[in-house]
């Protein structure tokens, strides 16, 4: 049976919130009210002319955003059947004044960022709405597009398989949907173009982030590369994975307590020697042999299949560790990368020059004004005020939330806690009960598929999928008696309705207590969880969630939990080979268990700050060269003039990457000088950059006149371009928590992830015992 009207319908919200949306809430409704007669015709004349006056000069945006936001809750209530919430209408104003709105799953974002767009669509200028995924803004455009129609507006979308003239024809739209993934790697070809009819994008103006959270936090900090074909391959690779292959853990080589770092021992220095044949592995000449060592042990020991990366159509595929889903055109750095590829048998791919790279945070930064939207904001308000000047709004449910979170049951061991994560399961099956289970890596959930399945129980399984697969069969995770398995964010901005899409056996499913969401892990973040919770009970409805976990679970595991509880329970888990089972019933578990939580969130906001430090002046020396690269482009010099100070301003930014890379991958061995090391790379960085402008004219006028003498071309200039260019996303997630090791401190940790092969503090330890032993 189908919800009724009334539960459709928007309901007046009694809202303690800043008074200046209590009273444009009136006043919205109050025009509202006014345009209930009019025809549909004078609807579209009245946000036509809106826009004609905005556009030009005759009304700030600023001053029409009531009329604005009344005309778009009267058009998608007419051509969409979807007449906005007052708390739709509030995340809205939000959203328009550069805000992020919190809104519970299932409340609307999608609707309510339509008026805020609409509104900042007026100035003729574009407005981007970035979706989590394609099928999300594919999808966005053609359920919203409508109302965009009613003002005039073109509506464009970006999707992954566009060619340059489509995306072109795309962002020239009053409004795009696109990915912050894709509106990135299109800007970072754009700061390679050679001629202006090559760039894709204007100027950006205002942007509405949904799944605010994941895109502006937790991949903040991940750069987006374009990398150049060049001719060599990796080499060595194969050689390298066939000698690790020999080592034997615990003999040549040994995990960190928190089993995220691996080194070699000195028997397995020595024997490493002596298969190469080399003398000191930690000589000068050995650099590289050093770095492919460790880069096939970290791929061999720390990195596995089906829970790191997939192996699919003959390519590594990398699992993002926040939504334990691949993360489509990400690579780990090159050494890595290639070293995983051996491992699996893969054929590895070309080697590459990067030509150009930029982090989520510093892309979205060139937007005038940035809003976001996502449900599960708030615990980290502080860090997206600090990073983007947004303040963060609690918007309240539409109707009031009857969701019961239980309690954690909490088990000693692992094998205890999945003996009892299927019973649950099946119970709950049995009695009709949908059951929604999000598991943290695709071998979990592959596991956990097959217990059910010899337990007689039928799932359906979602783990990286293609994302409109997988929001057809969330959608249907609502059925009576279904249960599904997915990772954490499979599916996410998937509607799931209680009795399915259709909502035909919504009363059963109701009366049995609706969607019951069962988490098998905590996650790092918390936010992450919250995610989770709020697949149930939706607008209203029925709903429960309970998270299993056991002291053996790796995050708790890795941050030693065990020992800070009390004896009594700690005992019964440390006997040597005999772990009593069992499920745990103590408060003070519970409590550590968030308290682990707290102090993971806090570790990894200090690495984002730290990281954020050593990436703002090399993105502010990118935007002097840029600056001076757009003039060129854009001036009124010859064509061949031109191709020639683009292609030495190119190659000095290589050039500078290049020493960026090699600087950082050794900076934390300042530390031992007791010199600090962001302070040493900062110097570093502004004395190499500070001649590039005149080397780079300088050789300008060089080449202009070697070219004038021997009538010669770019590429007999040692100006050769690439003969083709990839973009991707590194991926530094396996190591991202050895940054607060206990190794040798925060900034000695600080340089293990800026030097993703760990070889340097090995190294000199190394060379001073050899030092010692010729002494």
């Amino acid at each position: 049976m189908t919800r009724t009207l009334d539960r459709l319908r928007a309901r007046p919200v009694d809202w303690n919130g800043p008074a200046r949306f209590r009273d444009r809430l009136r006043t919205i409704g109050r025009l509202g009210e006014s345009l209930r007669d009019e025809s549909d015709e004078t609807l579209r004349e009245r946000a036509c002319e809106l826009r004609e006056r905005a556009r030009s000069g005759g009304c700030a945006v600023d001053d029409v955003g009531d009329e604005t936001f009344a005309i778009v809750r009267e058009a998608a209530d007419r051509l969409l059947a979807m007449r906005p919430y007052d708390v739709q209408i509030i995340a809205g104003l939000v959203l328009a004044g550069g805000d992020l709105a919190e809104m519970a799953t299932g409340e609307g974002k999608t609707l309510a960022a339509v008026g805020p767009a609409c509104l900042h669509a007026l100035a003729g200028r574009g407005v981007h709405v970035l979706t989590f995924n394609d099928y999300l803004a594919r999808r966005d455009v053609e359920w919203m597009g409508p109302v965009y129609e009613l003002f005039g507006f073109s509506v464009g979308v970006i999707q992954e398989s566009m060619n340059a003239a489509e995306r072109r024809r795309a962002y020239a739209a009053d409004v795009t949907y696109a990915t912050a993934k894709e509106v990135g790697f299109d800007f970072l070809r754009g700061l390679l173009a050679g001629d202006p009819a090559e760039l894709v994008q204007r100027p950006f103006h205002y942007a509405i982030v949904d799944e605010a959270d994941s895109i502006l936090v937790d991949e903040a900090r991940v750069p987006l590369v374009i990398a150049g074909q060049l001719d060599e391959r990796l080499v060595s690779v194969g050689e390298f994975e066939t000698l690790v292959r020999d080592l034997r853990p615990g003999i040549h080589y040994a995990l960190d307590e928190n089993g995220r770092n691996v080194n070699l021992t000195d028997a397995g220095m020595d024997f490493v020697e002596r298969r190469l044949g080399v003398d000191d592995l930690h000589a000068q000449a050995q650099v590289e042999t050093m770095t492919g060592i460790n880069a096939a042990l970290h791929a061999r020991a720390l990195l596995k299949r089906d829970v790191d990366y997939l192996v699919r159509d003959g390519r590594i595929e990398l699992i993002d560790e926040f939504t334990g889903r691949v993360v489509e055109d990400r690579h780990l750095p090159d050494g890595l990368q290639a070293a995983v590829e051996a491992k699996e048998g893969l054929a590895g791919g070309s080697a590459g020059t990067i030509l150009g790279t930029i982090t989520l945070q510093h892309l979205l930064g060139f937007y005038e004004k940035l809003a976001g939207m996502t449900a599960t904001a708030y615990t980290a308000c502080a860090e997206l005020k600090e990073f983007y000047g947004m303040t963060t709004v609690v918007i309240p449910p539409n109707v009031p939330s009857t969701r019961i979170d239980h309690p954690d049951r909490v088990f000693r061991t692992m094998r205890d806690k999945r003996a009892a994560l299927v019973a649950e399961i099946v119970s709950a099956q049995q009695s009709g009960r949908p059951v929604l289970v999000g598991t943290v890596s695709v071998e979990e959930s592959e596991r956990l598929a097959a217990e059910l399945r010899d337990s007689g129980v039928e799932c359906r399984l979602l783990n990286a999928k293609r994302d409109e697969l997988e929001a057809a069969i969330v959608a249907d995770a609502g059925l009576l008696g279904a249960v599904t398995i997915s990772t954490n964010m499979a599916g996410r901005g998937t509607d799931i309705r209680l009795g399915g899409t259709d909502e035909n056996e919504r009363d059963r499913v109701v009366s049995l207590g609706g969607l019951y969401v069962i988490g098998t892990n905590r996650h790092e973040s918390r936010r992450i969880d919250d995610q989770l919770r709020g697949r149930s009970a939706r607008q209203g409805d029925p709903g429960s969630t309970r998270f299993f976990v056991s002291l053996e679970d790796p995050l708790l595991e890795r941050f030693d939990l065990a020992a800070r509880i009390p004896t009594a329970l700690r005992s019964a888990v440390d006997l040597d080979g005999t772990a009593v089972g069992g499920e745990v019933d103590h408060p003070l578990i519970l409590r550590e268990i968030e308290r682990t939580q707290r102090i993971v969130e806090g570790q990894n906001l200090d690495i984002r700050r730290t990281l954020t430090k050593y990436s703002e002046m090399v993105e502010q020396q990118r935007v002097q060269l840029q600056e001076r690269r757009n003039a060129a482009l854009h001036g009124d010099g010859e064509p061949f003039e031109m191709r020639v100070r683009l292609a030495v301003m190119d190659r000095a930014w290589r050039d500078h990457l290049g020493l960026i890379t090699e600087l950082r991958d050794g900076i934390h061995l300042r530390t031992l000088a007791r010199l600090d090391p962001l302070a040493e790379f900062q110097k570093e960085i502004i004395e190499a950059f500070a001649g590039v402008f005149s080397r780079v004219e300088n050789e300008i006028d060089l080449l202009l006149k070697r070219a004038v003498a021997e009538k010669t071309s770019l590429d007999e200039l040692g100006l050769k371009t690439p003969s083709s260019t990839w973009t991707y996303i590194v991926s530094d997630d396996p190591f991202r928590d050895q940054l607060f090791a206990k190794v040798g401190g925060t900034a000695m940790g600080l340089g293990l992830v800026l030097n993703l092969w760990f070889v340097a503090p090995w190294a000199l330890y190394r060379w001073w015992r050899h030092r010692g032993k010729r002494g």
